[in-house]
């Protein structure tokens, strides 16, 4: 919904760079503003907010327990598309989503949690959709098309994985391959940008072998969980050289060293999430 705020801005010099950006980039990705997986249907009012993200967490939780294992690292995706839960998530969830307004959420953390759980749940809902056979980087241009294309439409706005990612949950940054902030001033969705949390990077599955496993997250215990997702993805993707001093980073920290506020900045974090007999020598 556009604020009469927004409404009176006038698009700047980069804001129009921004714009012709994301045009040529989603018409190279084939990303069309129609092309979303929770189409309008025109149906019912607006639901609470508190009650459709608790009611998608407690969807999502069933959809873990029937079609991944144990620790989210593995999905089966036929027992995924056969689940009841995965019909009410569709038929019910995502049809709400499209009048359900994020921003009324009472806390950061709520609207944190979230944006975590429909990140996660757009990946999952878009390898079914997209019939993704082997890998989300096949096809044309590969993981520009997939994460441009995987979107759905929240309070009649257009929102993709690349905007969730980007431009909510890395307080607007933008992709680091791609110059400028993700939103434009005047964009409705900047309003929905929150501030970063690095641990994110830690709690978003992309789809991919190296991502961290597929999980989803509570307002009321989001810290506890993040904490614990930055751990354990330390503890399985960086190495350690006590001998040396060295640090060997995986390739989703260096995407984003700079969300880490400065290299120290990132190094501390790394140690602090270390596992305790490792953190001891540094």
């Amino acid at each position: 919904m556009v604020t009469l705020e927004q409404q009176q801005q006038r698009p700047t010099y980069k804001d129009t760079l921004i714009r012709g950006r994301e045009f040529l980039l989603n018409r190279l990705a084939g990303a069309t503003p129609h092309l979303v997986l929770n189409p309008d249907r025109a149906n019912g009012g607006m639901p609470p907010p508190a009650d459709l993200a608790a009611r998608i967490k407690q969807t999502l939780d069933e959809l873990k327990v029937t079609a991944m294992d144990q620790d989210g690292a593995k999905v089966d995706y036929a027992a995924l598309r056969s689940s009841s839960a995965y019909a009410v998530y569709q038929e019910e969830c995502l049809v709400k989503l499209q009048r359900f307004q994020p921003g009324k959420l009472e806390t950061a953390e709520a609207q944190r949690a979230f944006w975590l759980n429909l990140y996660n749940a757009l990946v999952l809902d878009a390898v079914v959709a997209f019939d993704v056979h082997d890998s989300i980087t096949e096809g044309w241009l590969g993981l520009l098309s997939f994460f441009r294309r995987a979107a759905y439409i929240v309070d009649g706005q257009r929102v993709s994985l690349e905007d969730i990612e980007h431009g909510i949950l890395r307080a607007n940054r933008g992709n680091p391959y791609v110059p400028g902030t993700h939103f434009a001033t005047v964009d409705p969705r900047r309003a929905w940008s929150l501030p970063l949390d690095p641990r994110i990077h830690f709690a978003l599955n992309c789809g991919g072998i190296s991502c961290p496993p597929v999980r989803f997250y509570a307002p009321d215990r989001l810290d506890a969980q993040l904490d614990l997702a930055a751990r354990n993805f330390v503890n399985a993707t960086v190495e350690t050289s006590p001998e040396s001093g060295e640090v060997h980073l995986s390739q989703i920290v260096r995407w984003y060293a700079g969300d880490f506020t400065s290299r120290e900045g990132l190094i501390d974090f790394l140690i602090a999430h270390l596992p305790d007999d490792a953190r001891r020598d540094y």
